[in-house]
């Protein structure tokens, strides 16, 4: 099961602080989690410019020029917000048993290390 999953809330706790220009600090949600290079994209974090060649849709509208959208963070470098303190938390994980139809089940779930709190 996995740490950070899409949705979440974290904070970027590494890098250049936000008075040098960068994204120390900063919290965001998940928007994606790229599982095989271990980076998450975060929205409103580690934005970057890109050039995009100029061209045509199929309505004759014109396309490109210089888009800014976010870039892949390592997914060390953030850590999950706590939902009650709203400061960055280690995550843990706990089995709890849920009886759902008459049927017993023992089920994983991600909680806050500082606070407790299911997420």
């Amino acid at each position: 099961m996995a740490k950070i999953k899409k949705g979440d809330l974290v904070q970027v706790i590494s890098g250049r602080s936000q008075a040098r220009g960068g994204d120390r600090g900063k919290q965001g949600k998940v928007i994606e989690v790229l599982v095989d290079q271990n980076r998450v994209v975060v929205e409103g974090v580690n934005y970057v410019t890109k050039h995009v060649r100029v061209g045509q849709t199929q309505r004759g509208t014109k396309t490109g020029g210089i888009e800014t959208h976010e870039s892949p963070i390592h997914v060390s470098n953030v850590a999950l917000v706590d939902p009650e303190s709203k400061k960055p938390t280690r995550v843990g994980f706990r089995t709890e048993t849920v009886t759902k139809d008459g049927v017993e089940k023992t089920v994983r779930v991600r909680y806050a290390k500082k606070s407790g709190k299911d997420l």
